[in-house]
């Protein structure tokens, strides 16, 4: 059995997170990502429980826009939890025991040179719509980019980009501040779905808040999206399930339902 699951804001949660999604105070918590000496992102203890036996008896899969390094930071993938995979980098990348898988590699690197122009040509493309995205850039290594946005395109802006990105192998994605600019080749559920090959096993459930997680819960028998994730305003959200709780507990929640799924 496979059980896939994105990370931020599904089953961790930021100092920012929580506080912004409420739930318990932050020192009943058990924090699971370090950076720079300071705690970064908590579980519930249960949570942190359910997890540790989900992943003792299950292939258990991370699925995370973070990058590699980033990822690193969750200090419990590394000290008590052990993963044979880590689907990172929105899928650009698979970690096999705690190594970028290199047939997975080559596969993207060929489908983002067959399918998509370089990153360039596409910025070139926005700012001759005339389109205006005002805010910081960030590449992520030579596979894509986003912009921290300082103010949002319009709704027409957006459908522009779409269809403009599309047009040249590519995909957008909005995500809060974060507008995501991906090749197509870069998908979780193309990543989750190579796994599941590899394993011969199927895909039983999966957990993600936002459009970016759609891709890899459609392979997945069961759909869970916490109460508070972009996924549930969604008007066309069939197929999937929502939890009662918001916030850290909402993880709770989807870990406890995986379990109770593990055990039949």
């Amino acid at each position: 059995m496979i059980f896939a699951s994105d990370l931020d804001r599904t089953i961790i949660y930021s100092t920012r997170a929580v506080e912004e999604l409420g739930g318990p105070n932050i020192i009943e918590l058990k924090p699971v990502e370090r950076r720079d000496g300071m705690w970064m992102a908590y579980m519930t203890e249960p949570s942190y429980q359910a997890l540790t036996e989900l992943s003792r008896s299950s292939l258990f899969v991370p699925v995370t826009t973070r990058t590699t390094e980033q990822f690193k930071r969750f200090v419990i993938f590394d000290e008590s939890i052990h993963l044979p995979y880590a689907i990172t980098t929105n899928g650009a990348v698979i970690m096999y025991q705690g190594k970028p898988l290199p047939e997975w590699d080559d596969h993207i690197s060929k489908a983002i040179d067959e399918e998509s122009t370089v990153p360039e040509e596409l910025r070139s493309a926005i700012r001759r719509e005339g389109i205006e995205l005002n805010g910081r850039l960030k590449q992520v290594g030579n596979l894509f980019f986003y912009y921290i946005l300082d103010c949002f395109p319009t709704i027409d802006e957006i459908a522009m980009l779409r269809a403009l990105a599309a047009q040249l192998g590519w995909r957008i994605s909005l995500q809060g501040r974060k507008l995501y600019c991906l090749p197509s080749a870069i998908r979780k559920g193309a990543a989750l779905e190579f796994i599941c090959h590899r394993e011969q096993k199927k895909a039983i459930a999966g957990a993600g808040d936002s459009i970016l997680d759609m891709d890899f819960l459609e392979i997945c028998q069961h759909r869970l999206v916490p109460g508070h994730g972009e996924l549930a305003k969604m008007s066309d959200a069939e197929g999937l399930t929502f939890t009662n709780q918001t916030g850290v507990q909402a993880g709770e929640e989807i870990l406890q339902i995986f379990l109770k799924l593990l055990k039949g």
